[in-house]
C-alpha cells in the first residue's frame, strides 16, 4: 500500500459518556456520608497545622516557595495554640 497521495483520516472518538460513567463511579465510591465543604476545610486544617511552629531557617524557605508559586499562599504558624 502507498502512502503518496493518501490524505489522513480524522478520527474523533466523544469520551463523555465514559466520563459521565467515572464520575458517576466516583461519587459512588465516597459514598453518601462524603461532604466537600468538611473535607476541604479539613484540608485546609492539615495544611495550616503542617506549617505551624516552623522556626526562623523553615518559615523563609516556606516564604520563599509560597513566592515562587510553589506553595499556595497559606499557613504561617496559625494553626498551633
Amino acid at each position: 500500500m502507498s502512502s503518496h497521495g493518501s490524505a489522513p483520516v480524522e478520527f474523533t472518538v466523544d469520551l463523555s459518556a465514559h466520563e459521565m460513567l467515572r464520575r458517576a463511579h466516583v461519587l459512588d465510591a465516597l459514598g453518601p456520608d462524603w461532604d466537600p465543604v468538611a473535607a476541604l476545610r479539613g484540608e485546609e486544617e492539615a495544611y495550616e497545622l503542617l506549617y505551624s511552629g516552623l522556626d526562623a531557617e523553615q518559615q523563609r524557605v516556606h516564604d520563599e516557595l509560597v513566592a515562587a508559586g510553589v506553595l499556595p499562599p497559606r499557613g504561617g504558624g496559625l494553626a498551633a495554640p
